[in-house]
């Protein structure tokens, strides 16, 4: 009886081995995809040059750019809100009255940071992780105007 059952089972499992071997199968590719755009932000901290008494003050700031890995950006700094200011010639208000001052995108001030791609804002590509630039500001020895707060909005513009 034992053989007779060995034998039915081992029937059994070779019947089912061979509906499954007999299954079909096909297969197809699957597509994945995505996209990554290259995009950038950008932060700043502003440049406290502190009380003027008519002697040079240089102080520093920063702009961060963080940029998507290998986008390239440029970073331009407009001439800032007073009238009659330009990239070259910034100027600090408090009320009617008016200080000086200059930005600039290397640590012996000479040279300018403004808003002309190619021409005087800084480069660089994306890392993907934040990346710090130095703004160096000078606030050049001089008359010491009017008594008062003075202050400056300059915007930073990252171009990719």
């Amino acid at each position: 009886m034992r053989k007779l059952f060995k034998i039915a089972v081992g029937v059994c499992a070779a019947a089912g081995f061979a509906s499954a071997a007999s299954a079909g199968s096909v297969s197809a590719g699957l597509g994945i995809g995505s996209s990554v755009a290259a995009t950038c932000t950008i932060s700043t901290s502003a440049v406290a040059f502190g009380p003027f008494s008519g002697t040079q003050i240089d102080a520093t700031g920063s702009v961060t750019a963080n940029c998507v890995t290998g986008t390239t950006w440029n970073v331009g700094l407009d001439a800032g809100t007073a009238s009659g200011a330009t990239v070259t010639s910034r100027k600090m208000k408090s009320g009617a009255n008016l200080l000086p001052y200059s930005l600039f995108s290397d640590s012996g001030h000479s040279v300018n940071w403004g808003n002309t791609i190619g021409v005087d804002t800084v480069a660089g590509t994306g890392t993907g992780a934040s990346q710090t630039l130095t703004v160096w500001g000078r606030l050049p020895a001089g008359a010491v105007p009017a008594a008062g707060t003075y202050a400056d909005t300059v915007q930073a513009t990252i171009t990719f």
